[in-house]
């Protein structure tokens, strides 16, 4: 699952992403301060189940981390360079950057809510609204989709005409380095009514519509609505959620999340992504720290219940993308063979089977699987059981 970072320049993006993923990133007050991409890991923050049994144990996570019954389990996150209007034209590289997000499963749009950068990202003096951005950045990523079906689309469409070709599983092989599926196609198709069997007879609005579309199924999008502790930006908020209803758009403070992320690195507080709060731990705080500290918590954390930077990360992979998390356990004991409490856990789609779960963990799980079991329940399940999220599960083979 990899998710991308997405934006005009200078809008926090790269802040966003040093915040979920503590990885080094060039942060700087400049366009394209970000030219190759970024690569990290971020984290999905769900309950562990660890707690939940007879006498209850805590886990030793392979990957990510455990707190306070918290666990914390990886995603792959990208930073790619800023987009401008016209970035399908490939105006500021725009190319080479859609190109970067290609096998991005979804996308975290980050918008400057305070209005202090224009769609270049460049500063302005004059009061600008970040809605404008949020727009030219739709549209660029809409015409990334049309721009590829129009390439081709004249032979494309008499051919699929005259051989009489499954409509949607070629548009899906034309779209196949960016996720798309054949599934994905109908639905677009029932939705818009348009007639797979006539292409040809499609113009280009109709034809840019169904791009756009596509992208916003097969590379569903959230807002970020950065920098929600400067002045104007609950107004610039209000005012964005009201024109762009079909966008979940979420307050957050990247600076804030990274400042407190970095406070606890460093053993001044003890803080937990996701939280409304911190603890002050250590004396050695000096007054600038506390001043900062107290800001975020005035102007972020009490007024929004926290910087969104956590929240954010788990609406896209639970909510949007539709995951669940399980847990592979042993219902008679819940270590490894080198005794570690449930080392691992596992996002896979929501519907999914035992049998699925059996081919994530082994291909020769699933080829030899007779049954699963509920580790909580001890009940026997078989290989079409529907998974729900946070199961722990046993595959039992032959």
């Amino acid at each position: 699952m990899l998710i991308g970072l997405v934006g005009a320049p200078n809008v926090g993006k790269s802040t966003f992403f040093k915040s979920a993923t503590l990885a080094e990133a060039l942060i700087a007050n400049y366009p394209f301060a970000t030219i190759k991409p970024n690569h990290g890991i971020g984290y999905v923050k769900i309950r562990c189940i660890d707690k939940e049994f007879t006498p209850p144990r805590q886990c030793n996570p392979r990957e990510g981390v455990c707190i306070d019954g918290w666990r914390f389990v990886p995603v792959e996150m990208l930073d790619v360079a800023g987009l401008v209007p016209g970035a399908s034209e490939n105006k500021g590289l725009g190319n080479q950057f859609l190109d970067d997000l290609r096998q991005a499963d979804a996308f975290i749009q980050i918008v400057d809510m305070s209005g202090q950068t224009n769609e270049e990202g460049k500063p302005t003096k004059e009061e600008y609204d970040p809605c404008k951005s949020i727009e030219f950045l739709i549209r660029e990523l809409d015409l990334w989709y049309a721009g590829i079906l129009k390439k081709v689309w004249k032979v494309f469409a008499r051919t699929t005409e005259m051989v009489k070709d499954n409509f949607a599983e070629a548009v899906a092989k034309q779209f196949s380095g960016l996720k798309v599926t054949e599934e994905d196609v109908k639905i677009v198709i029932r939705k818009t009514g348009y007639n797979p069997e006539r292409p040809t007879t499609w113009n280009d609005e109709q034809l840019t519509n169904f791009a756009g579309m596509l992208r916003m199924i097969t590379k569903p999008m959230i807002i970020a609505a950065n920098k929600m502790d400067q002045q104007k930006s609950e107004e610039n908020l209000k005012r964005a959620i009201e024109k762009f209803p079909e966008y979940v758009i979420i307050p957050c403070s990247a600076e804030g999340e990274l400042m407190l992320r970095m406070a606890t690195k460093e053993g001044i507080i003890k803080y937990l992504p996701g939280e409304k709060n911190y603890e002050i731990i250590s004396e050695k705080i000096n007054d600038k720290q506390k001043q900062a500290l107290e800001f975020i918590k005035e102007n972020v954390l009490e007024k929004y219940g926290s910087t969104g930077v956590q929240e954010i990360i788990n609406k896209v992979v639970l909510e949007m993308l539709k995951y669940i998390a399980i847990f592979p356990a042993g219902t008679k004991k819940l270590e490894d063979s080198k005794g570690n409490v449930l080392p691992d856990c596992y996002f896979l789609p929501e519907g999914s089977t035992a049998l699925d779960f059996a081919y994530k963990l082994h291909t020769d799980l699933g080829d030899n699987f007779i049954k699963a079991i509920d580790v909580r329940t001890k009940q026997i399940i078989g290989k079409e059981h529907v998974l729900k999220h946070r199961d722990g599960i046993e595959i039992i083979t032959r």
